[in-house]
């Protein structure tokens, strides 16, 4: 098994050599050996780093969700530039035309963890669309999708509801790489930069990333470990809500709740939904930060017991759901603004139109929910088919 990295410089030298690069990565973006990207292509590629990019998090990867970045320093009195893509505006998110001017070839490499809210996805998506008018040869280091490139779960975004946890209409759990997004991206939606995507080897569709022998590296503060990415693309819907989606804790995303929550008792009708895979299990907590910090809520942790039939989306309407029939006086979607959008609820944002939020207001039923997605799902399903590189 070799990611993208592992092999680029044999298998495709003459892409770097006596080029000017830039490097768009985090501290995922190592080889098998630990070995940072930045280390070797200084070192290996006969090239001149021009300029490091980095995405949400910092290149650097300190920064919290949300945080803005403001990176514009060199590494050395004689290092390359690095530039923040993630800053306090919306226009922050795409780089200025003029750090790539002077770059031959940007260089992303970039581990992602399988879900559309993900925003380093959209962080590449704009590079290329700059690259576009400057002629820079953008080229992707092909990493696995950790959740398994096979399942697919979920809706599409509607266009009213773009933004940068849902910029194109992929569906919350998308089965795919960020090589293959970007093919996807270039064709379907218009990007036509010159685009090179160096593929893995040796891995398949099926295979989680904790199943090869290569280092995880938690991409972001909050994507510690596998379990995290495989519950997250259910787990992320509750950013669009007051409680805690366990932010602040060592196991974000797997642990939930709210100070006004009987843990008991929401997991009693969380067992009701039969829901696959899965089992939860009450607990409290404190968050350290972010929601609800310094207070203790009550609540759930999330122990995934068949990872193959775990539908993590379904899982966190479920929980939702759950939440908002049990204290319907209680219970905030989040109003304050999110991700540089003030005028869309988050939750919109997040499950790509308003009729999430409208079901659940409602007390749609589970599977009429479920089924809302089947249609959209089908049509993604014939599109995604056209740009997958592995079996």
């Amino acid at each position: 098994m070799q990611v993208g990295l592992d092999h680029v410089l044999r298998t495709h030298p003459r892409l770097f050599k006596g080029k000017r690069l830039g490097i768009l990565a985090h501290p995922a973006s190592i080889d098998k050996n630990y070995r940072h990207i930045l280390e070797i292509l200084e070192k290996e590629s006969g090239a001149k780093i021009e300029a490091l990019f980095g995405p949400e998090h910092g290149f650097d990867g300190h920064a919290q969700d949300m945080e803005s970045v403001f990176e514009k320093h060199t590494t050395s009195k004689s290092g390359p530039q690095i530039y923040s893509l993630y800053g306090s505006t919306y226009e922050s998110l795409k780089p200025q035309k003029s750090w790539l001017n002077n770059i031959e070839v940007l260089v992303c490499d970039m581990q992602d963890v399988g879900s559309r809210y993900y925003t380093f996805i959209y962080t590449l998506a704009f590079c290329m669309e700059v690259a576009q008018q400057t002629g820079t040869h953008i080229v992707v280091l092909d990493r696995p999708n950790p959740i398994n490139g096979y399942n697919v779960e979920g809706n599409l975004v509607s266009e009213k509801f773009r933004s940068f946890v849902g910029y194109f209409p992929l569906t919350n759990r998308h089965g795919m790489t960020i090589g293959e997004l970007a093919q996807l991206f270039r064709e379907e939606f218009n990007l036509k930069c010159k685009l090179t995507a160096i593929p893995m080897k040796g891995w398949h569709r099926r295979r989680y990333f904790d199943e090869l022998k290569i280092p995880w590296v938690f991409p972001s503060p909050n994507m510690p470990t596998v379990e995290t990415a495989v519950v997250y693309p259910g787990m992320c819907l509750l950013e669009g809500t007051e409680l805690s989606e366990g932010r602040g804790t060592t196991r974000p995303f797997e642990i939930f709740g709210a100070p006004f929550i009987d843990g008991e008792k929401l997991v009693k009708r969380l067992h009701e939904f039969r829901l696959p895979g899965v089992r939860f299990r009450p607990l409290s907590f404190k968050p350290g930060f972010q929601k609800h910090a310094g207070k203790i809520c009550n609540g759930a942790q999330i122990h995934v017991t068949r990872r193959k039939a775990f539908l993590s989306l379904l899982t966190g309407v479920a929980i939702l759901k759950a939440t908002y029939e049990l204290y319907p006086n209680e219970f905030q979607w989040r109003h304050r603004a999110y991700e540089f959008v003030e005028d869309i609820p988050a939750i919109d944002l997040l499950s790509g139109n308003k009729q999430l939020r409208e079901a659940i207001e409602a007390g749609a039923a589970l599977k009429k929910i479920q089924a809302s997605w089947e249609e959209e799902k089908e049509s993604f399903l014939k599109i995604r088919k056209n740009y997958l590189i592995y079996t």
